[in-house]
């Protein structure tokens, strides 16, 4: 018999308490999000060295992303995070206390700003992509190289397949 994970009891579970309700696709859904769940502690505890917590690194590593030096708007910033501009705010004031990042006037809307990074924000973030990649490597290191690459393959058409009603 193969073995069993905390999913396969929560099927069980409801199989039982609910036979007339098909809870068959939580096999995969309930692995992803426990998955999901279990990858941003690996992340976090990767990251707590460097003094980032929450959602530091996604942001951090969106401007390193989009190269230098024009930085990004909060706006930008918000719609690459998926967070509201309240909450972005709160963010980049945070980031902006931790030397990491700094706000100047945009060029292209006297309004407006650009957030970019400080060059301690440069060094955190290049640190953090690091240990990003190895808790990456480390976090698949129970699949060989064709699983992995069968996953891949089978999680981007469920994503497409999912963000169509995006």
């Amino acid at each position: 018999m193969s073995e069993t994970d905390a999913v396969d009891a929560i099927i069980e579970q409801w199989r039982r308490e609910r036979p007339e309700l098909d809870p068959s696709a939580k096999g995969v859904t309930g692995r992803v999000v426990r998955l999901a769940s279990l990858f941003q502690g690996a992340y976090d505890e990767a990251f707590h060295p460097l003094g980032l917590v929450g959602g530091d690194y996604g942001l951090l590593v969106a401007l390193r992303r989009a190269g230098e030096p024009d930085g990004l708007t909060p706006t930008e910033l918000a719609r690459q995070r998926m967070m509201t501009s309240g909450g972005m705010t709160a963010a980049i004031d945070r980031l902006v206390g931790k030397d990491l990042v700094t706000r100047r006037p945009n060029p292209e809307d006297r309004r407006g700003s650009l957030v970019e990074l400080t060059a301690a924000g440069r060094a955190v973030v290049d640190d953090a992509m690091a240990r990003h990649a190895d808790v990456e490597h480390a976090l698949v290191a129970g699949l060989t190289m064709a699983e992995r690459t069968d996953l891949e393959s089978l999680l981007r058409k469920l994503l497409l397949a999912v963000e169509v009603g995006d």
